[in-house]
């Protein structure tokens, strides 16, 4: 468990990333209580120098013997280094907030959204994996949903931007759209297909069901986090031509009825959740208009008259924030808060 301090070492791995730059940003942004802070990365990036706190850091390379006197390393450098360092960190003594998907379904490792589930915190033994970014936004409507009315089906359809998946997409995005627009030749090298002016319904590796990965991760993660097995999840993924700024329609059938007035009362008291919900008006979330912010938005919440306990909505997140980032620095926030 986490010691009490007043300052602690910490280390953030996959520092040059877009996730990794996101966290540095994070911890100085909400003045994290941070005696030194050690970023790591591959040799490719060794020597980078990153402003934190009016101080310049240098980018070290990622070896396992590096984590001795760290309290705390918050990993965004992908699966293959996770599983091969996040160990080695656990042995040092360091606990570990980890970004990508080698450990969320690890029985022994809890997959935590602190608004949601913090009391799993006490069930970790070094390693604390944090959710899916489409995972967590949609885990914070469910619930509050969940708990007042116990959801029996959720239909979910993402609409994830290209930062989901790292820098070189978001270049591929950048670069496609203006040949598209000079009536040049597109190339691609991060997605099967031209993502600018475009719509994937692909993301991550195709399974044997013909479910993709990104799918089964938000049903299995969705029922880990709320803690019902039973709970009945399908999902559709797909990567759309935005920059930064998933967005998710839900389609929820509850046990107890639940007017729209009633779920939009619950989700505005809920942690972490903004209702922005007048379509009359034109006020409901885009990513355009959430990115940046720390909160997951939540508009066009109404009915579905096809089933009889039935509410359709509209979520929107912040990618590099709530959905990676700012979870991972707010789960260490949370082991302060309980040291």
């Amino acid at each position: 468990m986490l010691k009490r301090k007043d300052a602690y070492t910490v280390a953030v791995v996959g520092a040059t990333g877009a996730v990794g730059q996101e966290i540095i940003e994070i911890l100085e942004e909400r003045n994290f209580p941070a005696a030194s802070v050690r970023l790591f990365a591959s040799e490719r990036s060794e020597g980078k120098r990153v402003e934190f706190m009016g101080k310049t850091l240098k980018v070290e390379v990622l070896r396992p013997d590096v984590f001795e006197g760290i309290d705390m390393a918050l990993f965004s450098a992908g699966g293959v280094r996770s599983r091969e360092f996040a160990p080695a960190a656990v042995r040092a003594g360091c606990i570990v907030i980890d970004n990508s998907s080698v450990w969320r379904m690890d029985p022994e490792v809890p997959l935590v959204v602190p608004e949601v589930n913090p009391g799993d915190l006490k069930k970790h033994r070094g390693i604390i994996a944090n959710p899916n970014c489409s995972t967590i936004q949609m885990v914070l409507i469910l619930k509050p949903i969940h708990d007042a009315a116990r959801i029996r089906r959720v239909v979910v359809t993402t609409f994830q931007s290209v930062s989901g998946t790292g820098m070189r997409a978001m270049e591929e995005l950048l670069q496609q759209s203006v040949n598209v627009l000079n009536m040049k030749e597109v190339s691609r090298a991060v997605y099967p297909h031209q993502i600018a002016f475009n719509v994937l319904p692909h993301i991550d590796a195709f399974t044997e069901t013909g479910d993709t990965m990104e799918e089964t991760k938000l049903v299995n993660e969705t029922r880990k986090i709320l803690g019902d097995e039973a709970l009945r999840v399908t999902a559709t993924t797909v990567r759309v031509p935005v920059f930064r700024g998933h967005s998710e329609s839900l389609n929820i059938e509850t046990e107890k009825a639940l007017s729209p007035e009633e779920c939009r009362a619950l989700l505005a008291g809920s942690p972490g959740v903004v209702v922005f919900d007048v379509p009359e008006k034109n006020v409901y979330p885009v990513p355009l208009e959430v990115a940046g912010k720390d909160d997951v938005y939540v508009g066009r919440v109404r009915r579905d008259p096809s089933i009889p306990n039935g509410l359709n909505l509209w979520v929107v997140g912040d990618n590099l924030r709530k959905g990676a980032a700012l979870n991972a620095v707010q789960i260490a926030e949370t082991l302060i808060d309980g040291a």
